[in-house]
């Protein structure tokens, strides 16, 4: 059986997945960030969670607090 590495996620990276599932309704913005295990396999859960304490994240951050960095137009 061959078993590839876990993927190692960049903050930009976790922040573009999280504004996916954010945007998809599947979590809400006020939630915790320790909810997003969830929504990524367990073997790459601890390279995420790693990165985001890196980062200054804590798991029981929100998070908006993480994608905060969001850009609005004015409509």
């Amino acid at each position: 059986m061959i078993v590839s590495p876990p993927i190692h996620y960049s903050i930009d990276t976790i922040r573009d997945e999280v504004r996916q599932i954010v945007e998809g309704g599947l979590i809400a913005r006020t939630q915790s960030i320790y909810v997003l295990c969830e929504f990524f396999p367990a073997r790459e859960w601890l390279s995420i969670e790693c990165e985001l304490e890196r980062c200054d994240y804590l798991l029981r951050d929100r998070i908006g607090d993480l994608i905060s960095s969001e850009k609005w137009t004015n409509d």
